[in-house]
């Protein structure tokens, strides 16, 4: 009822439609960070339809007082009209209500007190989440059901790992995502989530939305599924309910015939089969199926048991060869007095982290200085070896085929980054320096410090950080060689989720807010180490703030020799 009141628009709201230009041409979905500009938001609208509230109720009051004041007055004229009106003042009073008062009680009552609180919406509403935002979110929930193996009754209730802030998903939420699904013709999330909102139909919970239409997009998605005996059950309870529902009726009599033609083409068949004689029963019987081996599983089956905390191909025998130490990287001077915690994360590749190894401060400031700037995140584009945007919309992101060159769909990539050089403020150069003395490598060819805060579901699906043969011009317009490493700053825990994974090699490294971890891409020969290969799993519960600093060849000559074994 509140979108069509309107009201007088006060000075307040100015001020909050110039704070809400910097929320222009966002698009929310893709970064948490910037998510939080829209709780404030949110919280100044209550604000707004409150004041609108206040001044409903002080118009209707005024009108309850001067409807009080004539009832008295006309139950004592009523009662001698003549002699009432024989008073000359009573006369001049009665002739005054009539052609003024009652016109002023008109206007009030006429008087729209909704101007400023629809003006101040309406503006906003240009601000807001778009279409694209909602239906990206709600494919993010869809992302982290099929991750983490989620039941849909499990998000419904709020009941995921680490959460602080249980929250409760409506009749109408979850009718929302299983259409979400029905128009990307994804029946498998449509009948997950019809038959959520039928469950809470069915356990009372109240609701605009009534069962014969979650029924009706229940029964037709798992048809599509190939379960004509399931679909059949569930339209005839939708007949239950609504007799005359003329596409159910219609779906009722064609199940039936899809069943009994069925049931027909089985009975041939078995007949078929019977003439040509019964085959020996232990050729019927099915070899036990082995268990494949974790090597040979899809990437991106190893992907999501590696976000999920399983499939880990650390063995004891590994562990045994990993340690922890102070590191001063052969005596550094800034850290011989002071040498910093190094633990060995994993063998093949090697890859180190550092704990400790940024401030509070530090961090903070490296967030103040990039929100502002947070846009769709960059790739190389492996063709051209221009940094390009990495669009994020599932479904419809295009990035370019590194093999045609060609415009292909793309969803691998959820988060908004920011790029922050060392002129910008001294604690990034601060930053950049610490890197420099602790791996030994130039920063001068290094790219700058790139900034990311992952969205509603944020990834980065498995991915090289180095340009490969086949893509000779990649990083081209840099002029500094190819990556040859890759150092990640964790700036935030992450409460369940966003793991960075290596799926080749079976290996997970977790969150762990004021660590870094570093690795190289390429071997001392320079080739490229295909075993790098990793992803930033889905942020399950909380916001996932990273930084990295992506290290390349030029300028490295005599800080890191060449070997002439390829893969050494």
């Amino acid at each position: 009822m509140m979108l069509w009141f309107r009201m007088e628009l006060p000075c307040w709201c100015l001020l909050l439609l110039s704070c809400l230009q910097s929320l222009s041409a966002n698009e929310f979905f893709s970064s948490i960070g910037q998510m939080t500009d829209l709780l404030y938001t949110e919280k100044d609208l209550v604000t707004s339809l409150k004041d609108y509230i206040k001044a409903e109720e002080n118009k209707l009051e005024r009108v309850k007082q001067w409807a009080d004041k004539l009832e008295l007055l006309s139950a004592t004229a009523i009662q001698d009209p003549e002699g009432y009106l024989g008073h000359p003042v009573n006369a001049f009073k009665l002739m005054k209500r009539l052609n003024t008062e009652w016109g002023d009680l008109e206007s009030l009552v006429l008087s729209d007190t909704t101007d400023g609180f629809i003006s101040n919406l309406t503006i906003q509403r240009q601000h807001f989440p778009t279409d694209e935002d909602q239906t990206g979110a709600a494919k993010a929930l869809l992302r982290l059901q099929d991750t983490y193996k989620l039941d849909a009754n499990t998000i419904s209730t709020g009941d995921l790992p680490g959460v602080k802030y249980k929250s409760l998903m409506t009749v109408e939420d979850c009718y929302e995502l299983g259409k979400i699904a029905y128009s990307d013709v994804d029946y498998y999330h449509t009948e997950l989530w019809m038959a959520q909102a039928l469950k809470q139909l069915e356990q009372g919970e109240e609701s605009t939305l009534d069962k014969v239409t979650v029924l009706d997009y229940l029964s037709y998605s798992i048809y599509q599924q190939g379960e004509i005996h399931r679909a059949l059950e569930y339209t005839k309870k939708l007949l239950e309910l609504d007799p005359e529902h003329q596409r159910a009726k219609g779906n009722l009599k064609y199940f039936e015939f899809q069943l009994e033609k069925q049931k027909k083409d089985a009975e041939d068949g078995a007949q078929t089969e019977k003439e040509q004689g019964k085959r020996d029963i232990t050729e019927k019987k099915e070899k036990p199926k082995k268990k494949v081996p974790n090597h040979l599983l899809p990437e991106r089956t190893k992907y999501e048991m590696l976000c999920r905390g399983e499939g880990n191909r650390m063995t004891p025998r590994r562990q045994s060869r990993l340690f922890c130490r102070y590191f001063d990287n052969n005596h550094n001077p800034m850290y011989v007095l002071a040498p910093v915690k190094q633990q060995d994360e994993w063998d093949r590749p090697y890859i180190v982290r550092y704990l400790d190894i940024m401030s509070d401060k530090e961090m903070d400031k490296v967030k103040q200085l990039a929100k502002p700037r947070l846009r769709r995140a960059t790739i190389s584009n492996p063709i051209t070896g221009v940094l390009e945007t990495a669009p994020y919309r599932l479904r419809r992101a295009t990035v370019h085929d590194p093999l045609t060159g060609k415009l292909t769909t793309a969803q691998y990539r959820v988060s908004k980054s920011a790029w922050l050089t060392g002129y910008e403020d001294p604690m990034i150069d601060k930053i950049n320096q610490r890197i420099e003395d602790l791996t030994g490598l130039e920063m001068d060819t290094a790219e700058e410090l790139q900034v990311a805060n992952y969205g509603v579901g944020g990834q980065y699906e498995p991915h090289f950080d180095f340009g490969r043969k086949d893509e000779p011009d990649a990083f081209k317009e840099l002029g500094t060689g190819n990556r040859i490493a890759t150092w990640l700053f964790y700036m935030s825990d992450v409460a369940a989720g966003g793991a960075t994974v290596f799926p080749d090699v079976g290996a997970a490294v977790w969150p762990q807010k004021g660590t870094a971890v570093f690795w190289y891409n390429l071997f001392p020969s320079g080739e490229g180490d295909y075993s790098t290969r990793h992803a930033a799993c889905p942020v399950l519960v909380g916001n996932k703030w990273v930084s990295n600093k992506w290290i390349h060849e030029r300028g490295q000559e005599w800080r890191r020799p060449c070997s002439l074994n390829e893969t050494e």
